[in-house]
Formats: structure tokens, sequence, C-alpha cells
């Protein structure tokens, strides 16, 4: 049996979340996801190429009036008080690229998403359980308060890309048991992904739909959640730990996702975008460790699909600034991201310490 590596991830509670029993039969409802789009004011142009121009999706937010801009070189003492590896490089005693930038070195962005000029601030979980992050444990309203006062506080840091408040939603839960549809997985209830698509619209803010995938395939849990990927300010999470073979179990058996069927995931959102005129979208992959992510040089952006590796593990903030190194600087073809626990990271990391990374992290997740 595989083991979890020192920096376990909390997310051992996800795995019985009796709350989603009754939304078994919403796998079928959302996999009906050609006839039932959720309708959208037009409010779009046509450019000369065919392709809508809509109205942003999303307000980032504006720095305070005294933001000072984060400066291109960290100070000597910013560099010692910083770990060897993160502050020096592994074999090179410069940055790879300047404080502040978020792609890594080589990278560039063809699209016109949100990433291009700002950074996601997001918040993590399920609606229906306290174990899985701030969305179950806060009410709607209260978590996007709590969650602006976090955005604007990384919009303060970096004044130069404000930003944007986002929601993470899990919206396939993997479980310790196969379930009705054998696949160790339940579906969230369509109620709760509905109103939580409302709110992100209601505060002008982006919504992350993550799927865990149990013994499912990265497509088939694409397509169950597809009507809603069609809206203009929903994107893609994938939990990558939770993909487990058949005769393994979720948890208990740490799981692996190979990098090609992340990849079919961007080649299909990209189609979506382009044949429904939509804005350009993000796939964020979570990793934690070397084993649950393979083969990721064959992870790559398109032109309208950005792509973003999310470092996820929990422990000493020294310990996981050298692994984002590890695991973002050297590893992603485009941008990073950096996940935070509130009650596990000792001590948890200011803004002005995680946007000082190397590369700056373009997604930070709060757990």
């Amino acid at each position: 049996m595989k083991k979890w590596s020192f920096l376990v991830l909390t997310m051992t509670a996800l795995l019985l979340l009796s709350a989603c029993s009754g939304s078994d039969t919403q796998e079928k409802e959302a996999g009906k996801n050609n006839n039932e789009d959720i309708q959208q004011e037009d409010t779009s142009e046509k450019t000369n190429e065919g392709k809508k121009q809509y109205p942003q999706p999303y307000q980032a937010l504006q720095p305070s009036e005294d933001a000072k801009p984060l400066k291109k070189k960290l100070s000597k003492k910013e560099r010692k008080n910083m770990p060897e590896a993160q502050a020096d490089g592994a074999d090179n005693p410069e940055r790879s690229v300047p404080a502040g930038q978020m792609l890594v070195k080589g990278a560039r962005d063809q699209t016109d998403g949100p990433l291009k000029n700002n950074r996601l601030v997001a918040f993590y979980g399920h609606p229906n359980s306290e174990n899985m992050g701030i969305l179950g444990e806060m009410e709607p309203e209260a978590m996007m308060k709590k969650l602006k006062k976090q955005t604007q506080a990384y919009s303060d840091a970096d004044p130069e890309r404000p930003a944007i408040p986002t929601i993470e939603l899990i919206t396939t839960v993997a479980q310790r048991d196969p379930g009705p549809n054998g696949k160790y997985y339940r579906m969230t209830p369509k109620e709760d992904i509905e109103k939580y698509a409302k709110l992100a619209e209601k505060h002008n803010a982006l919504l992350l739909l993550d799927i865990q995938l149990g013994t499912d395939s990265v497509m088939n849990q694409v397509k169950l959640i597809e009507k809603w990927l069609k809206l203009p300010y929903v994107h893609l999470a994938i939990d990558t730990e939770f993909s487990v073979e058949e005769g393994e179990i979720p948890g208990e058996d740490l799981g692996q996702v190979d990098g090609q069927e992340v990849q079919k995931a961007v080649k299909y959102l990209s189609r979506i975008v382009e044949e429904n005129n939509l804005p350009d979208k993000i796939v964020l992959v979570h990793q934690f460790t070397d084993g649950v992510l393979t083969n990721k040089d064959a992870i790559q952006p398109t032109d309208n699909v950005e792509v973003a590796l999310n470092f996820d593990g929990w422990g000493a903030s020294r310990d996981k600034q050298i692994l984002y190194r590890k695991f973002v600087l050297n590893d992603t073809s485009q941008y990073g991201g950096f996940k935070t626990f509130y009650n596990k990271d000792k001590p948890v990391l200011k803004p002005m310490d995680v946007v000082k990374l190397d590369p700056a992290p373009a997604v930070i997740n709060y757990q």
C-alpha cells in the first residue's frame, strides 16, 4: 500500500461526507449538460475574428491608496530570512524571475484570462463539512466577507496584480466506500453548486469547481460539471491524490493522475470556450507530493486556457517554501499556486511572504 508523505493533507476527513448522500441522482442531471445550460444574458460583442468579448465576469479588488509596489529584488535581510533553496535557488544564486512575476521563466500567456494581470485568492471546501475547509465553517455571506478581506491583503501586498476573490467548491467528493455508482465518490448536490455559482456571480467573484476522482476518470467528471463550466466566471480544479485504481481506496491508497489525462481536460475546456464564445478559462491542478501527478510535461496551456500547478501540502512554512520550488518552479509549464492551511501551517505565511516566492503564485487558496 502506498504511503502518504510527511506533509499529509487534512483531506482524509473528506472521504466520509454523509451530507452528500442525497445527491447520487445529480450525476445524471449534471451529465445532461448539452440540454441544461444555465442561461446568461448575452451582453457581449463580436470581434472581427468572430469571438465574443465579454465584460470581465469578475472584479479584482483594487489596492489601497497607501499600497506600495513590490520591489523587483529582495533585500539582503529578506533573502537571509528565506530558506536557502527558495531565496537562492538550488544551483543559481539569483531568482529565476523578478520578485512578483507570476509566469515561470520562459513561459508565455496567449490568453486574455484572469491570471494574465491578476491573481486569484480562493477559499476551499464543501458546504456540508466543517472538516473540508472554510466553505463548511461559515455561512456564505460571512465567508465572502472574510474572503474579500483576505483578497484585499494580496492586492495591497502586490498592487500591480490586483487579486480576485474566488470560491473553490468541491463538486465530486472522494469516499471510502464505492457508493451507488461504484466509483468511490459522491456528487455534490446540484442545489449547492447552484447556490455557490449565484454567490460568486453576486459578488463579482470567480468559482473554481474542484473534482476529486475516486476510480472515475478526469474527463467523466469534467462532463458532469460541464453545464457550470459554460458560465463565464467558472473554472476547473483537479485534486489528483484521490484518483485511485480499481481495488484501491481513496484516503488509504495514494492516488495518481497522468498529465495526459489533465491535458485532455485542458483541451476540452478550450473547445468549450471556443464553441460557446466564452471568456478564457483556468485549469488548476493540485499536487502535494511527487507521486500524485506524473508526466507533467504533457500539461500545457492553450490560446484560451491558462494552467496553474498548485502546491497543496501543509506543515512547517519553511518546508512548504522549499517544496513549492520543487513542485512549481521546476515542474509547471505556466503558473504556480500555493495552498495555505489556517490551522495547520506553522507559521501561516503572510501575503507579503507569499507573493515573494519564486515565481510569485498566481493562485493562493486557503483551507
